[in-house]
């Protein structure tokens, strides 16, 4: 039998995609491989993004900002000095996006004008700070990025 070029092709292009689909199939079917989420419940955060916006941009409108510095102790998160710490409230999510099992969440409990977050809870790298946090009924988001 003999085979003319058109028949090559056609049989090389079979062949590669039989190569490309047997990796694809490996890769799907191997459970050392991670097929986690960048987050989890995707579609439920989606439907809450309205307000997130809304939040950021309170946080926005605020003469002074929340700053966060790095010291060998760990995190210090410092809230504006121009509001009474003890009204308020809310949380730090502090996500990494390397690792999701490395993600935690920290209630804001504040005894002054700062949050510190011990260095034993952080590994180095890069952080994303989610603070999400209310003050006299009106809520704030804060996000920002750190490395460590």
């Amino acid at each position: 039998m003999k085979i003319n070029w058109g028949t090559a092709i056609v049989i090389a292009f079979g062949l590669f995609i039989g190569f490309i689909l047997y990796f694809v199939f490996k890769v799907q079917s191997d459970s050392t491989y991670d097929h986690e989420l960048v987050v989890e419940e995707y579609y439920k955060q989606e439907l809450v993004f309205e307000k997130q916006m809304e939040k950021e941009q309170n946080a926005l409108n605020l003469k002074d900002d929340i700053t966060i510095e790095a010291f060998s102790e760990g995190l210090k998160i410092h809230f504006p000095d121009s509001m009474n710490y003890t009204e308020i409230n809310g949380k730090v999510s502090l996500y990494r996006p390397s690792n999701q099992k490395l993600d935690f969440e920290v209630p804001i409990s504040l005894s002054g004008s700062h949050l510190l977050i011990p260095k034993s809870n952080l590994v180095g790298g890069r952080w994303d700070i989610s603070i999400d946090w209310t003050y006299q009924g009106k809520e704030f988001l804060t996000k920002k990025t750190i490395y460590l």
